[in-house]
């Protein structure tokens, strides 16, 4: 992987974790490193799965990949921030 597609990766990543927390409805407890994290790997896996349906390569923009990358990254997004409310239940400051 190049220096270019490692920050290609970085950019669509931080959109995809961006656009997941506007749909979201309320405060996500998570950073935006972490953030990024999870729309990377949402946009890979949602990618892999556009391309396995057979939708990945369409004229124009790709409407059903981008709705997958999304869809995936809302998921990863809501899940970390579970997770995050749980780890905090029981600390005091």
């Amino acid at each position: 992987m190049t220096v270019t597609g490692i920050i290609t990766a970085i950019v669509i990543g931080a959109i995809i974790g961006a656009l997941a927390r506007l749909v979201l409805p309320g405060k996500q407890p998570i950073g935006i490193l972490l953030t990024i994290l999870v729309g990377i790997i949402a946009a890979l896996v949602g990618t892999a799965i556009a391309r396995g349906v057979g939708v990945a390569t369409t004229a124009g923009v790709d409407w059903i990949e981008l709705v997958f990358q999304v869809g995936l990254a809302v998921i990863g997004v809501a899940a970390v921030a579970a997770f995050q409310r749980r780890g905090h239940r029981g600390v005091r400051r």
